[in-house]
């Protein structure tokens, strides 16, 4: 499969298994899980058909690992904008996790903290590598550093996806400070 498909693939499930199930039919369970076979129907259905062998290979070569494939079945690891409970368990962060964003949104996160905006939770890597790339996407990035280890002190709980994505409620400003 060639990147461009690969992409385009990607972003398709990462839409309809994150933020719009219903947009082509489908019905999430309450774990974000839907069948292999159903997805693949529906993508059909709704004009962008899609091989099983196309969606494993989405599956395993994506850089994020935003899905996963359990038998039979397919989620989004994280990233929701639709009700979903990934049923992580509580989990203690390293010392210090990172967020990437763009310059463009600093003032309102040095006033207002990192906040989920249209998901259920805030999005941070554990390495700074990885936030840069994040930041990347919208533009020039920027590193926010997370002072995690105080956070979860100080009573926040954090989760960590099958990907490795950090998962929090909110970031207080408290608790960042700009990568150098």
């Amino acid at each position: 499969m060639d990147e461009r498909r690969t992409v385009k693939v990607s972003k398709y499930l990462s839409k309809h298994l994150r933020h719009e199930p219903g947009r082509i039919g489908l019905q999430l369970d309450p774990a974000g899980w839907v069948a292999v076979d159903e997805l693949l129907r529906a993508c059909a259905r709704h004009g962008f058909a899609i091989t099983r062998q196309e969606l494993d290979h989405v599956v395993a070569v994506n850089d994020k690992r935003r899905f996963t494939v359990a038998g039979e079945r397919i989620r989004a690891n994280q990233g929701h904008s639709v009700e979903v409970d990934l049923g992580l368990p509580p989990a203690e962060p390293p010392a210090y996790l990172y967020h990437g964003t763009v310059g463009g949104s600093l003032a309102a996160i040095r006033s207002e903290g990192l906040r989920p905006m249209n998901r259920h939770h805030v999005h941070l890597s554990p390495d700074r590598e990885t936030a840069v790339r994040v930041g990347a996407r919208r533009g020039k990035p920027v590193v926010l550093t997370v002072d995690a280890g105080a956070m979860h002190r100080a009573g926040h709980v954090f989760h960590v996806s099958a990907n490795g994505v950090w998962l929090t409620d909110a970031v207080p400003p408290a608790f960042l400070r700009l990568s150098g």
